[in-house]
């Protein structure tokens, strides 16, 4: 885990199960504190993309939850019992009435990044689909407020040492 510090990347932290069409997205949303380095549930979406978003100039520490320290119990440890992913630290957060979907490919080998639309019209897939939609409705660009640097298709990192040993992503290369 030494990596994650020294890269400062905010972890995000899925429980990986099964949406539409059987793949597997996010369920649990976790940031792991600068100072004890123990794992914080976070408790909505929102709230894990304004850590993510602000995490280089500041931090995650365990008091910013409220009524918690590092001298509490871990909220949930890394382990093997769930596929973990890492999230690049700064990602901008997701602009208000769009929602940003992370999906694990079926293969556990990589996870495809994209954004629904507000008017649920359509699945935004990179920088392309975001211009043109702006373009296309610009109700939805906020007067000017929104651009292609609010949204991110970098993929979370897939923590090879949590995927199941059924997985092709883990199994043995020979």
């Amino acid at each position: 885990m030494k990596k994650i510090i020294t890269e400062k990347t905010t972890p995000q932290q899925p429980k990986m199960q099964p949406e539409i069409g059987g793949k597997k997205c996010v369920e649990i949303w976790s940031a792991q504190c600068g100072e004890c380095l123990k794992w914080r549930i976070i408790p909505s979406e929102d709230e894990y993309e304004e850590i993510r978003s602000k995490f280089i100039e500041d931090p995650f520490v365990c008091s910013k939850k409220p009524g918690v320290s590092c001298n509490d119990k871990a909220d949930i440890e890394y382990d093997k019992s769930r596929t973990w992913v890492i999230d690049k630290p700064n990602t901008p957060k997701t602009p208000t009435g769009f929602k940003r979907r992370m999906v694990m490919r079926g293969c556990e080998s990589r996870i495809d990044c994209y954004y629904k639309t507000p008017n649920g019209k359509k699945q935004l897939r990179s920088p392309t689909d975001v211009s043109n939609f702006l373009t296309s409705y610009p109700e939805y660009n906020m007067n000017g407020h929104i651009s292609l640097q609010h949204f991110s298709f970098n993929a979370p990192k897939i923590m090879q040492d949590t995927l199941p040993l059924t997985s092709a992503a883990a199994a043995p290369k020979d």
